[in-house]
């Protein structure tokens, strides 16, 4: 199954909304941290809902932008999510970017990197369209330090990749991208319940589930454009 395939599926199945409340737990504070003036335009890679710039619209009062998803359905569903004009959903491929070079101001992108097929290629594509100066934010709930979340890749047909915390500075240099900060984002909304409540269905000990949220959380690593 292509990517494409399978998250039209989530689309039409109603997914996007729940993908978006899970999100917002440590994509709030992610976002609060964008260096984004009133507006420039962003970039939001793997949009799904579009939640990330209906935000970014109401707190920052960003530019004219573009949710970029490889599902057309997502795109399409962003799309009905608001009016605002300034937004726009479009589906595509983060390793072909329909933009100018240097013409966006900033990348976000939230649990969909590790979806492109080649990453360096799309980190790269990435490079392209920043501006000097611009900024990359990208955010994942699978990482290698985060053992808790390696069984997701049993439960989706397609490839995701797996990169330390060194792998994601490594491939941002690698594509010509400083890295300016890097660290990982707890999940202090998801409730734990107490020890003797588990196994649960996720989880077989109270342990993993600590581990997964409050101790990983998600993993943020911010390139900046030379």
């Amino acid at each position: 199954m292509t990517i494409q395939q399978e998250f039209d599926q989530w689309a039409r199945a109603g997914k996007d909304r729940g993908m978006e409340k899970r999100h917002w737990h440590t994509a709030g504070p992610a976002l609060a941290r964008m260096p984004v003036e009133p507006g420039e335009t962003v970039l939001d890679l793997g949009t799904g809902s579009g939640y990330a710039l209906r935000a970014l619209r109401e707190t920052r009062d960003i530019g004219p932008s573009i949710g970029l998803d490889g599902s057309l359905a997502m795109a399409h569903n962003a799309s009905e999510y608001t009016d605002d004009p300034e937004l726009g959903f479009v589906g595509g491929d983060f390793h072909d970017l329909p933009f100018g070079d240097g013409s966006i101001d900033h990348v976000w992108t939230m649990e969909a990197f590790y979806y492109a097929e080649r990453p360096l290629a799309a980190l790269r594509e990435i490079r392209r369209v920043l501006r000097p100066g611009g900024s990359f934010f990208c955010a994942v709930n699978f990482f290698e330090e985060s053992t808790q979340t390696h069984g997701w890749q049993e439960n989706i047909d397609v490839e995701m990749q797996l990169w330390s915390h060194e792998q994601y500075r490594e491939r941002f240099r690698e594509a010509g991208l400083r890295v300016a900060s890097q660290d990982t984002i707890p999940d202090e909304e998801t409730e734990i319940p107490p020890a003797e409540a588990f196994p649960t269905e996720g989880f077989d000990s109270r342990e993993a589930m600590v581990d997964r949220y409050r101790v990983h959380g998600t993993l943020l690593t911010v390139g900046v454009a030379p």
